[in-house]
């Protein structure tokens, strides 16, 4: 029976039931990240708390991958802020110049990376804001505040190591498997369709690549969660690019077919299940958490020029609000400072960084009535760490449930309440009751968003269009030469091209039909170009060289018809059907069939 929306907890938020346990989680580790700072008597404890928020992921391979990215950003970002300290500290206007640009290089690396490694890019440019700029008028107390900062995250990521590892935290593992045995199934509903003579259901398909792709960045995680935890993360990456081998190939079902003498649709046929064999076997290995047998790198697309743009607005956008806070005077503007650093940095991992600064913006009032609540009511003047326990524990444990939640806005704020509350109230011993300091901060958190928010919409971030058309340009433009890397296998590289269509699905593609077309038809002509190009390798050495440079130039000039006379020629000097000349002589077919597939639908287009 299909339960309503009624009986479904938090349904309006669309957070999972079993959340609650996350949850919990997450208030223990603050709790006991708080309480080691107290003993530690780290000066600012409400860092440890925060880098537990930041930490909060629902498996321990996520949170452990995030933590040591959180280390390692941090560690890079503190020296930075050491040599811009070092080098600028007697000229404040080109300490906050070299932090903007700082910035826009972490940037510009976040937008070529993804997951956890785009966080700790963006990491190491807001940590600049954080220690230098925050210490601006004091610079000679730099290192020591880097010291601090850097013990105190660790006492952060060891407080939730050992809670997760307490509570038995669910590893990532099994979950991928079973996500990725379901993405198989599906696959082979796909297949199923296309051998039946259906249709391409692209919207299927996109579906399909938009959640193996999307699944990229949890690869790396399973590594974490145990000693053999990099067999298990080997397989789930030849398992992922396995998935869009299948379907490429599922794919290429629908191609047209050729007069040529060679049986093409059992070719593809063959081909589409011993692609589906391979994927069962990694599929097995993913299981046993053993070594599948052959080992696939999950590369992912990088926009340069997209992320140079990205940089270049994020720089500014640090530069505007520096100017307008310098301008105004304000004495405590180093801490909006860092603030519109961190949300600026965040905010291009998301696919809409203004939507992400208006959630921050929303966000933070909510934030701050909510510590206001916690400090003078809650609390109210108590320094017991029992009852500091006990009156975290409804806002961390609420923050983080919608945390879990699969709407962006509620999963948002969730995050920043998590983070924000922690850092107004800034726990102490003794704890502090100042109302100017909670006043103070809670402006300039509010105002750090607006700032942020008004230069964002004077220098608006790249549109969605732009990134569309920049993606679709760039793909067009690899088709006479698909790019693959030295070592990279004809599957590895087309799942970097499967990344480009789930970036340009984040981009709304599939809202932009005509341009949807576009980048599956490259998808098409360049996964069939690079492997026949793999198979004409094999002829290179031997008798047959000449056709395989004939038919090189072919490909290069899209001349279908030089491409199948090579074919036919192949054939008749082939020895048997199963032989290398045979499998070229196929490839050259259905290349030469996507390519004037292709071509009918480029001349449809320009007739429209």
């Amino acid at each position: 029976m299909i339960a309503t929306a009624a009986q479904q907890p938090f349904s309006m938020a669309k957070i999972p039931p079993d959340s609650l346990t996350f949850a919990v989680r997450v208030w223990l580790a603050t709790i006991l990240a708080l309480f080691v700072s107290f003993w530690l008597q780290l000066e600012e404890p409400f860092t440890a708390a925060v880098t537990v928020a930041i930490l909060a992921e629902p498996t321990r391979g996520q949170a452990l991958d995030k933590a040591a990215f959180r280390l390692t950003g941090t560690v890079v970002g503190v020296t930075a802020a050491i040599v811009i300290t070092g080098l600028f500290s007697q000229a404040r206007d080109l300490m906050l110049a070299a932090s903007a640009v700082w910035l826009g290089l972490c940037v510009f690396a976040a937008k070529l990376l993804d997951g956890y490694r785009a966080y700790a890019a963006v990491l190491t440019g807001y940590s600049v804001a954080n220690i230098a700029i925050q210490q601006i008028d004091s610079p000679q107390s730099v290192f020591d505040a880097s010291v601090e900062r850097g013990a105190a995250i660790a006492v952060g990521i060891m407080s939730i190591a050992v809670v997760n590892a307490l509570t038995s935290a669910p590893d990532r593992h099994s979950q991928l498997a079973t996500q990725l045995a379901a993405i198989h199934r599906r696959v082979r509903e796909y297949a199923s369709a296309a051998l039946n003579g259906e249709r391409s259901d692209s919207a299927a398909f996109v579906v399909l690549v938009r959640d193996i792709v999307g699944l990229r960045p949890d690869l790396a995680s399973v590594a974490f969660e145990s000693s053999s935890g990099s067999v298990g993360s080997a397989a789930a990456r030849s398992v992922a690019v396995g998935l869009i081998a299948e379907l490429q190939a599922a794919r290429a079902l629908n191609a047209g077919s050729s007069d040529i003498a060679t049986d093409a649709s059992a070719w593809k046929m063959r081909e589409l299940l011993r692609r589906d064999h391979a994927v069962c076997q990694d599929l097995s290995a993913l299981s046993s958490n053993s070594l599948p047998s052959r080992l696939q790198r999950a590369p992912l697309y990088r926009s340069y020029r997209t992320a140079a743009e990205t940089a270049v607005r994020a720089t500014l956008w640090f530069a505007l609000a520096s100017t307008f806070l310098v301008w105004a005077g304000w004495s405590a503007a180093s801490a909006s400072l860092y603030l519109v650093a961190a949300v600026a940095a965040l905010g291009v991992t998301t696919p809409n960084p203004r939507g992400f600064t208006t959630i921050a913006l929303v966000g933070a009032p909510i934030a701050v009535v909510l510590a206001g609540i916690l400090e003078f009511i809650v609390l109210d003047g108590t320094d017991a760490f029992s009852v500091l326990a006990i009156g975290l524990a409804p806002f961390t444990i609420v923050a983080a449930l919608l945390t879990t939640s699969q709407s962006p806005v509620w999963s948002g704020i969730g995050r920043i309440n998590l983070i924000a509350i922690p850092t107004i109230l800034a726990p102490s011993n003794p704890q502090s009751y100042d109302p100017q300091a909670f006043l103070f901060t809670s402006l300039f958190i509010v105002a750090a968003a607006a700032v942020l928010l008004a230069a964002q919409i004077l220098i608006p971030p790249v549109s969605d269009d732009r990134q569309r058309m920049q993606l679709l340009a760039e793909a067009r433009g690899e088709l006479h030469e698909p790019d693959q890397k030295t070592g990279e296998t004809p599957e590895g590289a087309t799942f970097r091209d499967a990344t480009r269509i789930g970036q340009f699905l984040s981009a709304k593609g599939a809202q932009d039909d005509r341009a949807l077309a576009d980048m599956l038809s490259c998808f098409d002509r360049s996964a069939m170009i690079r492997l026949c190009s793999t198979n004409l390798t094999q002829l290179v050495d031997g008798p047959f060289a000449p056709l395989a440079q004939q038919a090189r130039e072919a490909i290069v000039m899209r001349d279908t018809a030089t491409l199948r006379a090579v074919a036919r020629m192949l054939l008749e000097k082939a020895s048997h059907k199963d032989s290398i000349e045979a499998e070229t002589a196929a490839w050259l077919v259905l290349t030469s069939d996507t390519i004037d597939q292709d071509r009918g639908l480029d001349s449809s287009r320009e007739a429209h």
